[in-house]
């Protein structure tokens, strides 16, 4: 990826007025100017109601073009809009990835009466009754887009379970019954909960052939519609990942072996991650959600963390290739049920780390950017984000060196490559003002170095060894470069 940034162009909150695709069109060039080379837009299908954030799905064909559920519009837009956007993105030569959502559907058009057994929520393996028929919410024939596009009508065994008997009125964990019928193979799915297959809504059967066939024969429509460059993959924890793995397949068959993938598996044990990297043969991307908990605990323990210990078992530092870093997320942030937001006076220093870093691929958060609108506001880090964005696209390039032999104060430099010679230096601390040794280079000495973030007045010299003491401001980060 070079030195590529992703922006994440949206959080939980953002206002139900169906203009989201417009300011999106309307950002592009500033976008382009700050640096931003990849935009991850929100779901963009007909989700429960405009209201939804786009995870409660249930038309994948309808990308705000036909009157369902309430209204023609998604949250976001229509799909001429949707086009236009991503339209003025390519011509600022700015990739766009699709968040997809395949786990499940919601919103079911009728019902249906089959056989299912109750299962315990904190086993999935563990019956809690006998096999009985009930009426369940799994019929979807989309009316108000009558059959363009696709005719393929959703029933009861197309799903593995739901969570909503209509005949009882009992909410729980039905496993649907029939031939064939079961949770995804415990080895293809997390295995929180004994089996983590079912998540929500009425859960896709990804071992149903007809599931199959339309579900590849719609994502090559979908890439086809929008020219989009990537996909980001939700809840892929609970989708059996020969599926997944046949999917990949299938798109770069049909699109290039360029077309990007990223999974969300939200899981912070690294043996799990490490896993579906193989099982995938290394050719998606996963989040990083151990380094995004790492930083969220660090902020909160202050001076208590070990900086040095931010990058165990992350895939920050044993997988980079196929690491998407990022400070907070739509899920992380608060108010959600993943809430684990990294606190405002140590965001600086996270980005400062996943952006100037040689390692994965970041992801900019428009919460942080661009401010919240939730229940918990939080400080935007406009400025700040700005101008690590600069140093990234102008300085942050070269050979990494680390420097983590301290608890409380570390850093890095960057050693320059061919076309940007300059480098930099990275000094961070959560504790109290500190410094660090560190070297950049016998070809710079007696140059003049300075904070470009500003947090430190000071400026420092290089010694004819090509090292200085390169200071920081407690609990803060400063980003060295040549006067």
């Amino acid at each position: 990826m070079g030195n590529g940034t992703m922006m994440q162009y949206f959080e939980w909150y953002l206002e139900n007025d169906g203009k989201h695709w417009q300011r999106l069109k309307d950002d592009a060039i500033h976008l382009k100017e700050m640096g931003i080379t990849a935009v991850w837009i929100p779901p963009c299908f007909k989700s429960t109601s405009t209201d939804d954030a786009g995870y409660g799905i249930y038309d994948l064909y309808d990308l705000g073009e036909f009157d369902q559920k309430g209204s023609v519009r998604t949250k976001y837009g229509t799909k001429e809009e949707l086009i236009e956007a991503i339209k003025a993105l390519h011509e600022q030569n700015i990739h766009v990835y699709a968040d997809v959502v395949l786990n499940h559907k919601a919103g079911a058009d009728g019902t249906e009466k089959f056989y299912a057994t109750e299962v315990s929520r904190e086993n999935r393996k563990e019956e809690i009754s006998d096999p009985h028929e009930i009426e369940g919410w799994t019929f979807f024939d989309f009316p108000g887009r009558d059959g363009k596009y696709s005719d393929f009508e959703w029933h009861w065994y197309h799903f593995s379970g739901v969570d909503y008997d209509d005949v009882t009125g009992d909410d729980g964990i039905f496993r649907i019954e029939g031939e064939g019928k079961g949770w995804a193979p415990d080895e293809s799915v997390g295995n929180e909960f004994g089996n983590y297959d079912y998540l929500m809504f009425a859960d896709i059967d990804y071992g149903h052939p007809e599931v199959v066939e339309e579900t590849k024969k719609w994502i090559s429509w979908f890439i086809k519609e929008t020219g989009i460059d990537g996909i980001r993959l939700d809840a892929v924890k609970h989708i059996r990942q020969d599926f997944i793995h046949d999917l990949v397949e299938h798109v770069r068959a049909e699109f290039g072996e360029e077309f990007f993938f990223v999974a969300e598996y939200w899981e912070q044990d690294p043996s799990e991650l490490e896993q579906y990297l193989q099982g995938s043969e290394f050719k998606i991307s996963l989040m990083d959600v151990r380094f995004h908990y790492a930083l969220s605990n660090a902020s909160k323990k202050g001076n208590e963390f070990s900086l040095p210990q931010l990058f165990d078992g992350t895939l920050y530092k044993e997988y980079a290739e196929q690491a998407v870093t990022f400070v907070d997320n739509h899920d992380s942030q608060p108010g959600q049920s993943l809430e684990s937001p990294v606190d405002d006076w140590f965001k600086p220093i996270a980005y400062g780390v996943i952006l100037l870093s040689s390692y994965g691929y970041p992801t900019v958060f428009y919460g942080d950017y661009y401010g919240l609108k939730g229940p918990d506001t939080q400080e935007r880090h406009q400025e700040t984000i700005d101008k690590l964005l600069k140093v990234r696209c102008k300085y942050a390039y070269g050979e990494q060196t680390n420097y983590l032999n301290h608890t409380n104060c570390i850093g890095f430099t960057r050693s320059g490559d061919e076309q940007h010679p300059e480098g930099c230096a990275v000094v961070l601390s959560n504790s109290e003002e500190g410094f660090k040794n560190m070297f950049v280079g016998e070809e710079n000495a007696g140059k003049i170095y300075y904070d470009y973030l500003g947090h430190h007045e000071t400026e420092i010299e290089i010694d004819e060894s090509g090292k200085a003491d390169f200071p920081v401001s407690a609990g803060s980060i400063s980003v060295w470069i040549k006067k």
